[in-house]
């Protein structure tokens, strides 16, 4: 990976480059619905569901806005603890690979680029809410993704089936 892009010519000679050129908070919200009684000590820990979602966007025919979405509920019995959603995004100049490369770069390499940060800032939240902060373990975006384009044929195949 390279600080320069070359110019594209759509991905045939080029050297490949993959540049991150801003990376932002665009939504945050932590909610401690029982303060301060959820803040009381326990005698076992909290059950904690974590969503995790991906999408990408063009901005041009370089640059692509991936927005990595993250959601974390912890609960005690039926009583929610808290609730945290972080959508983390990031601004990628993409030039010189494959257009076959394209998707996997954007639903793979660029989230797992921004995890460590948004990682940071939900652990950041949830201590700043008077929890232990919550550190989410490392993700496997390729997992995912293959997950999501195996969903994605099995839908294109349903709505092609005729009733």
């Amino acid at each position: 990976m390279t600080d320069t892009a070359a110019p594209t010519n759509g991905g045939t000679g080029e050297n490949p480059s993959l540049n991150i050129l801003a990376q932002y908070i665009k939504d945050l919200s932590f909610e401690n619905p029982g303060a301060p009684r959820s803040l009381q000590a326990r005698d076992k820990a909290p059950a904690i569901n974590i969503n995790v979602n991906v999408n990408a966007n063009p901005l041009s025919d370089t640059e692509f806005d991936v927005v990595l979405t993250l959601n974390a509920e912890a609960k005690d019995g039926d009583k929610v603890l808290f609730a945290i959603e972080l959508t983390y995004g990031g601004v990628f100049r993409v030039t010189g690979f494959p257009q076959e490369h394209m998707l996997p770069l954007l639903f793979i390499e660029c989230p797992r680029l921004l995890f460590p940060f948004a990682r940071q800032i939900v652990a950041d939240a949830t201590r700043n809410g008077g929890f232990p902060p919550l550190m989410i373990d490392p993700i496997d975006f390729a997992q995912m993704f293959t997950q999501r384009m195996a969903e994605d044929r099995v839908r294109a195949q349903v709505s092609s089936t005729p009733n």
